[in-house]
């Protein structure tokens, strides 16, 4: 049974800085693209992040490169989310999920099957 669970979330002024945290429970995390998604009130769920098996390559949205950073560390079976220079439309739930088995970093919301409860992220101006 897969759970991903993530952490780290919380309120910060702009200019901040956050680190989310994703720990997952299953037995492959290591075969397995991750990636980070964000909601923000009445708009739908989107891309932020992804980071491929051996954390080689990683993926951004327009929106955060050069902000934000992607890690993972398989031996704990955590990806990582850090999230710099924040700003007010950095708001949202932030999400992670599992994505492709042996696979490369994508940005289709289809491509993720098992994903978190979510943790808050609320930045202040």
């Amino acid at each position: 049974q897969v759970q991903l669970v993530e952490s780290g979330g919380g309120l910060v002024q702009a200019g901040g800085s956050l680190r989310l945290s994703c720990a997952d429970s299953g037995r492959s995390f290591s075969h397995y693209v991750m990636g980070w998604f964000r909601q923000a009130p009445g708009k739908e769920r989107e891309f932020v992040a992804a980071i491929d098996l051996s954390g080689g390559s990683t993926y951004f949205a327009d929106s955060v490169k050069g902000r934000f950073t992607v890690s993972r560390d398989n031996a704990k079976n955590t990806v990582y989310l850090q999230m710099n220079s924040l700003k007010p439309e950095d708001t949202a739930v932030y999400y992670c999920a599992r994505g492709p088995l042996f696979g490369v970093v994508t940005s289709e919301r289809g491509q993720y099957d098992y994903w978190g409860q979510g943790t808050q992220v609320t930045v202040s101006s």
